[in-house]
C-alpha cells in the first residue's frame, strides 16, 4: 500500500511537472506497457485532472494500475490528434478503444483525367490523381469544397459524358459544361491551377488576394459572394493547419534536433515510418563540444544497427555531415541521405542565446501543410520545417524539464568561482525596467533559486520618481532603494547576488544604494548587444564562451526579468487606454461615461456644455443622473482639466535627452497620445 501510495505521488509530480502545451501522453506500467493514450490541448491541466478527487472508477482504475507517464509534445491540437490516431492503432492500449476497421483521415483528391474532379475521399489509389491532406476535421473539408463548388465551375459528374445539352448545373453558374464543349482544357485548367494554389501554394500569398476579393465584393454591396469569399478564408486556415505527424511520403525518415542548456544537451529523435510518425525518442548527454562537433558524433552514437538506419535523416544544421555520411557508408554499409532543413538551425539560436520566449517566436513562424503525391517542392519543404519545428519543441521542453528537476548547480558554481563569491548564489535577484517613452515606469524583480525560477517571490515597482522622466539610472536606484530597505528593516535575507539588466552606469547606480544601506550583495550586469559582465568598478567588462554554463544561467535570468516587466507595462498601457478619461469624475462609471464620451467627445466638449445656462440639467439627461450629480461632475472639471495639463508639460519636459527638434516631436506625440485617450478605440494595445 505504501509503495502504490509512492507511485501515485511520483505520476502526480510528473502530471504537475507537464508544460501547458498541447500534445499525446502515454500511461505505461510496471513492464513498459502502454495502458492508455490520449490527446489533450494543454498536457499540464489534462493529466493533473486524472489526480482531482471527483474521478470516476475508470480513472481510478488507470491510475491504480500506472507505474510512470510519458509525453510527446506537439505544435497544436490537430497535430495531437493525428499522433493519438496512429499511436492507438500501433500500439492498441488497453484501455483505448481500438478502431478494427483500420478507418483513416479523409483526404482531398483531384482526378488525373483531362477535365478534373475535386472531392472528399478515404481511398489513396496509383490512378495519376493528386491527393491532399490527411484532414481529421471533415466538416473543414467540406465547407473547403463548398467553396470551392461556389466560386469555381468545376464539373460535378462522376464520369463525363457527351451530351448536346447541359445539365442544371451548368444554368446556376456551377459547371463550366465539358460535356458540351463550352470550355476546352486549357481554360478548364486554369481555374484548376488556381485550386490549387490554395492547396499547395504560400498562405502568405492566396489569403491576402482572396481578402482583397472581399472587401472588392463589399465595397459593391455583393454581400452573399462576400460572405462566401469570408467562409473560404476561414475554410483555407482550418485546413492549413501544421501537420508534422501524418502525411503521405510513404518513405522512412528521422528528424533529429537538439537544445542544449550549457553543458546539458537534449537530443529529440522523431521516427517517420510509412508516412505516420511512430516514436519519439530524447536522448540525454553532457558535452562541451560545438555544433560542428556534438551532432555528428551523436548521429554515429545513435545508429548502430544498419537495419534501423532510414534512407534519409533530416537534422537542423549542415555543420560535420559530410563525416557522418562517410561513416554511415563504411562502417555500417548503407546509402542514408542527411539533410538540413532550411530555418531550423537549432544549433545556432542556442548559440546565439536564443532561447525561451525569442525561440518559440521563431517556431511560431514556420508553417507547413499537408502533404499531396506530386507536390511542389514548397509543400514538401514546408511538412519538413514542421517535422524538425516539433522535434526541437520536444528536445528544448526536455532540457528545461532537466533543469527544473536537478537544478543548475555547474552554472551556479561556475559563477561563484568567476566573481569570487564566498558561496555558491543559491537565490540570484533580477532586476529590469520598462517603460514608454518615460510613461508607465515599472522596476521587475524576479528570482531563481538552485538556478529555476522562484514565481511566488516575483515582485513589481510602480516607480514614482522617474513616471514621465526616461532616466533608467534612477529608475534603477528608486527599485532598489525599496527593495532592499524593506528587506533590512524586516530582517529578511538577502539574495547571493544581483544582476541587473543593463551596463556599468546601471551597476553603479544599484551599487551606489547597497553602499549607502549596508547591504553586502554582490551586483553584476549582463548589456545584451555583446552578452558581456559588468563588474562595479571596473570599466572593462567580462566575456565568457558562449556555452558557457554561467552565461546561459545569467542570460535566463535577465530574459526573465524582461519578460516580466514588459508584460506588466503592456497591461498598464492596456488599462489606461480602455479606461474613458470621464471616469476621474466624482459619481460616473463606464457605463455613463461612454454616454459622455458619445455626446460630448472630450472633457473640453463637457466644460463648455457645463458653462452654457441649460448646461447642468442636459449633461444631467444625457449621462441619466441626477442634477446633484451632475452638479457634482461639473465642479471637479476645472481641477481635472488642470491637473492634466500639469501632466503634458511634465512628461514634455521629461524628454530632456534628446534634441530639441525631437523634444517638440516628443511633446507633440504625447499631445497627441492624450487626445486620443479622450477617443478610445475598442479592443486592447498590441
Amino acid at each position: 500500500m505504501k509503495e502504490q501510495t509512492e507511485i501515485r505521488k511520483k505520476l502526480h509530480a510528473a502530471a504537475l511537472d507537464a508544460p501547458k502545451t498541447s500534445g499525446v501522453y502515454l500511461w505505461k506500467d510496471e513492464a513498459g506497457v502502454i495502458l492508455y493514450v490520449g490527446k489533450a490541448k494543454s498536457l499540464k491541466n489534462r493529466l493533473s485532472s486524472y489526480f482531482t478527487s471527483h474521478r470516476d472508477i475508470k480513472t481510478r482504475i488507470l491510475v491504480s494500475r500506472a507505474s510512470s507517464i510519458e509525453y510527446i509534445t506537439t505544435e497544436n491540437e490537430y497535430e495531437a490528434l493525428l499522433l493519438e490516431n496512429t499511436l492507438i492503432k500501433k500500439h492498441k492500449p488497453r484501455y483505448n478503444i481500438n478502431l478494427k476497421d483500420g478507418k483513416t483521415y479523409p483526404v482531398i483528391k483531384i482526378t488525373g483525367e483531362d477535365f478534373p474532379r475535386i472531392y472528399r475521399t478515404r481511398r489513396i489509389q496509383n490512378d495519376g490523381g493528386r491527393y491532399f491532406g490527411p484532414f481529421p476535421d471533415v466538416n473543414a473539408i467540406d465547407d473547403f469544397l463548398d467553396f470551392v463548388k461556389r466560386n469555381y465551375k468545376m464539373r460535378q459528374c462522376r464520369v463525363l459524358k457527351k451530351r448536346a445539352q447541359p445539365c442544371l448545373y451548368y444554368h446556376i453558374g456551377r459547371c463550366s459544361a465539358p460535356c458540351c464543349g463550352k470550355i476546352d482544357k486549357e481554360g478548364y485548367r486554369a481555374e484548376m491551377e488556381e485550386i490549387l494554389l490554395f492547396l499547395e501554394g504560400d498562405p502568405a500569398d492566396t489569403v491576402p488576394k482572396l481578402e482583397r476579393m472581399m472587401k472588392d465584393a463589399a465595397k459593391n454591396l455583393e454581400f452573399e459572394k462576400a460572405s462566401r469569399l469570408r467562409d473560404g478564408i476561414r475554410a483555407i486556415h482550418a485546413l492549413r493547419e501544421q501537420n508534422a505527424v501524418v502525411d503521405m511520403d510513404p518513405e522512412s525518415r528521422d528528424y533529429v534536433a537538439w537544445a542544449a542548456e550549457g553543458t546539458m544537451v537534449t537530443f529529440a529523435v522523431l521516427r517517420m515510418r510509412g508516412g505516420r510518425l511512430v516514436s519519439r525518442d530524447l536522448y540525454r548527454v553532457r558535452s562541451l563540444k560545438d555544433e560542428e562537433e556534438i551532432l555528428p558524433e551523436f548521429l554515429m552514437a545513435c545508429y548502430t544497427d544498419p537495419l534501423q538506419v532510414p534512407p534519409s535523416i533530416f537534422v537542423p544544421s549542415e555543420s560535420g555531415l559530410a563525416l557522418a555520411e562517410r561513416w554511415f557508408a563504411e562502417e555500417l554499409g548503407v546509402e542514408t541521405r542527411i539533410e538540413a532543413v532550411a530555418g531550423t538551425d537549432s544549433g545556432e539560436a542556442e548559440a546565439r542565446g536564443e532561447t525561451g520566449s525569442r525561440a518559440e517566436a521563431a517556431d511560431a513562424e514556420i508553417t507547413a501543410s499537408g502533404g499531396a503525391h506530386n507536390a511542389s517542392s514548397g509543400t514538401t519543404e514546408n511538412r519538413h520545417r514542421a517535422a524538425m519545428a516539433m522535434a526541437r519543441f520536444n528536445a528544448r521542453e526536455d532540457a528545461r524539464r532537466r533543469l527544473r528537476e536537478h537544478g543548475d548547480f555547474p552554472a551556479l558554481e561556475e559563477l561563484r568561482s568567476l566573481l569570487g563569491l564566498p558561496r555558491v548564489p543559491s537565490r540570484i535577484e533580477g532586476f529590469d525596467i520598462a517603460h514608454i517613452g518615460g510613461r508607465l515606469p515599472v522596476a521587475s524583480l524576479i528570482t531563481f533559486k538552485d538556478g529555476n525560477p522562484d514565481r511566488k517571490n516575483y515582485r513589481i515597482f510602480r516607480l514614482k520618481t522617474t513616471d514621465g522622466v526616461i532616466d533608467d539610472f534612477a529608475s534603477m536606484r528608486e527599485a532598489a532603494t525599496r527593495r532592499y530597505t524593506r528587506l533590512m528593516n524586516e530582517g529578511e535575507d538577502l539574495p547571493d547576488l544581483l544582476l541587473i539588466d543593463g551596463g556599468i552606469g546601471q551597476v553603479n547606480a544599484v551599487t551606489g544604494v547597497l553602499d549607502a544601506l549596508g547591504a553586502d550583495i554582490p551586483v553584476i550586469g549582463l548589456a545584451k548587444r555583446d552578452e558581456e559582465i559588468y563588474l562595479p568598478g571596473r570599466s572593462e567588462p567580462v566575456s565568457l564562451p558562449r556555452r558557457s554554463d554561467a552565461l546561459r544561467l545569467l542570460q535566463r535570468v535577465r530574459d526573465e526579468t524582461h519578460r516580466f516587466a514588459t508584460t506588466r507595462n503592456q497591461k498598464l498601457r492596456t488599462k489606461e487606454n480602455t479606461t474613458l478619461v470621464f471616469e476621474s469624475l466624482p459619481g460616473i462609471g463606464p457605463r455613463k461615461a461612454v454616454k459622455l464620451l458619445d455626446a460630448y467627445g472630450s472633457l473640453e466638449g463637457l466644460a463648455k456644455k457645463a458653462a452654457e445656462p441649460d448646461g447642468i440639467a442636459e449633461i444631467a439627461r444625457t449621462a441619466q443622473i441626477s442634477l446633484e450629480a451632475a452638479r457634482t461632475a461639473a465642479a471637479a472639471l476645472p481641477a481635472l482639466l488642470e491637473e492634466r495639463t500639469q501632466e503634458r508639460k511634465k512628461r514634455a519636459q521629461g524628454m530632456d535627452s534628446r534634441t530639441a527638434s525631437g523634444r517638440d516631436m516628443a511633446a507633440l506625440a504625447l499631445l497627441a497620445a492624450e487626445t486620443e485617450r479622450d477617443y478610445p478605440q475598442k479592443g486592447t494595445e498590441k
